[in-house]
């Protein structure tokens, strides 16, 4: 851990926010640990012990604190390549795509390393081995579930990741020292759980503050599929499909929680670790803004352009087949006009599906879908045929499982196969690395706009003067484009 104890604790007493899921405090008085913004009295320092990981807290014998709920906290975004790699095995736990040790041979084959140094990177990195960090993210979304949701506990146990209700039980019980039922009563009485209906429920994705939550939805909003997604002054929706699952979410923020409402279909629950990992992702809640503005306000020239923007997040993608697309559509040509074109291609190849939300209609093409179709009939939807060809060619690479464009994959292996693709140049790469891989070193030094903010220089010159933001091009580029 970068600060010593000292700074730890001085953190932990002033409930620093910046500091929200960078580090956790175990109390040895309580046996309980909690987050630096945990609103109760603080601990004396020689009761203190402090943890990178919630895993850590909890393989050490400490309690998740039940006031500040450490499984709230947000993530730590990857910079480094040991670090990516742990938060890569982290997040596919988190998304419920790791059962074991033959998945961690996947994640492993991805790197072209063995199983045993991934265990030894994930424990470097984070603590704990992969099957204690599968164990302690199973609990910590359970007791999520079970604090902010009236759904029944036998549907929280299976939509954890446990196999079966007594092994839930079990491992709730020898960890938490509790029954799931006793917490369930507590939040009860606490009025915790949200406003569930038979249809939706609720519950909390935090972050580190600030959020630019308007600049967030202006630039969803400017380039969302209509009938797949639906932004407004307030709030983000979308469909979704997942394997057999289907639904619907929406997003709010919750500035006075530093959190966002998630709004979800009751059809999602079997698919919920994913769903709650893809958002994450998309609104970029692992950022650290007070880091990445520091880093980045060092330069004069974006100086000015980030203090007035601290809050500015890098937007993700939901689904990275979607996303590549969009990129695809939008070459050469206006946002709007791309967006128009977007909606030809979802009304053309998207399966209809009813929502409460009348912009709600459609479910996003996949890459199997769209590797079934012609060039012919992506063109003669007004897009140019070499884009149509582009599409369809992406579209088989990543139905065949050539191609994985999800958060976490190594960037430079991603972008060297997008370019070998017939239609996708470096500036498509950059984009779809920064948004569907989170990226956020991503800089498409080609950009005109990019070379304009910065003096009208070449693209060479362009990368040179890049090199004091790294690691966070990313958002140096966002902050360049927004304020053009």
């Amino acid at each position: 851990m970068p600060p010593d104890d000292a700074a730890l604790y001085k953190a932990l007493a002033a409930h620093d926010a910046r500091f929200d899921g960078v580090f956790f405090v175990g109390v040895t008085s309580t046996r309980i640990y909690c987050r630096p913004v945990c609103t109760a009295r603080t601990p004396k320092r020689a009761n203190c012990r402090f943890f990178t990981t919630a895993e850590a807290a909890e393989k050490a014998a400490f309690r998740p604190c039940l006031r500040c709920r450490p499984e709230l906290a947000p993530g730590t975004a990857p910079v480094d390549d040991a670090h990516r790699i742990a938060n890569l095995v982290a997040s596919r736990i988190q998304a419920g795509m790791f059962d074991g040790a033959a998945n961690l041979e996947e994640v492993a084959a991805t790197f072209g390393w063995s199983s045993r140094q991934i265990r030894r990177i994930v424990h470097r990195e984070l603590g704990v081995s992969p099957i204690e960090l599968v164990l302690t993210r199973r609990l910590l979304l359970a007791k999520q579930l079970l604090t902010e949701t009236a759904l029944p506990i036998t549907e929280i146990a299976f939509a954890s990741g446990f196999a079966s209700l007594r092994r839930f039980n079990d491992a709730f019980s020898n960890r938490y020292g509790m029954p799931p039922t006793r917490l369930r009563k507590a939040a009860k009485e606490t009025s915790v759980l949200s406003d569930s209906t038979a249809d939706t429920f609720t519950l909390q994705l935090a972050y580190r503050p600030p959020l630019d939550w308007p600049g967030m939805l202006g630039f969803l909003r400017a380039r969302a599929f209509a009938g797949v997604e639906s932004v407004d002054d307030e709030s983000y929706s979308r469909t979704i499909c997942l394997g057999a699952h289907s639904g619907w979410v929406q997003v709010r923020n919750a500035p006075q929680k530093n959190a966002l409402l998630v709004q979800l279909a009751h059809g999602l629950m079997p698919v919920l670790p994913t769903v709650l990992s893809r958002l994450r992702n998309l609104f970029d809640l692992d950022a650290r803004p007070d880091m990445i503005s520091e880093q980045l306000m060092r330069d004069p020239v974006l100086a000015g352009i980030v203090s007035r923007n601290i809050g500015l997040r890098v937007p993700g993608s939901f689904d990275g087949f979607e996303l590549a697309v969009r990129a695809i559509l939008g070459q050469q040509i206006t946002v709007k006009g791309a967006t128009t074109l977007a909606g030809r291609y979802v009304n053309a190849f998207g399966e209809r599906i009813e929502t409460p939300d009348t912009g709600l209609s459609y479910l996003t093409p996949t890459a199997e879908q769209i590797s079934r179709v012609s060039a012919d009939s992506i063109a003669s939807l007004g897009i140019v045929r070499s884009r149509a060809a582009a599409i369809l060619v992406l579209a088989g690479e990543i139905a065949s499982g050539r191609l994985i464009l999800e958060a976490g994959a190594d960037p430079d292996v991603v972008m060297s196969q997008l370019v070998a693709l017939p239609g996708i140049g470096k500036w498509t790469a950059h984009y779809i690395a920064m948004r569907a891989l989170r990226w956020p070193d991503a800089f498409p030094r080609e950009d005109l706009v990019l070379r304009n903010r910065l003096g009208g220089v070449t693209a060479a010159r362009a990368e040179q003067l890049s090199q004091q933001w790294r690691p966070w091009r990313s958002y140096a580029t966002l902050h360049l484009w927004q304020s053009s």
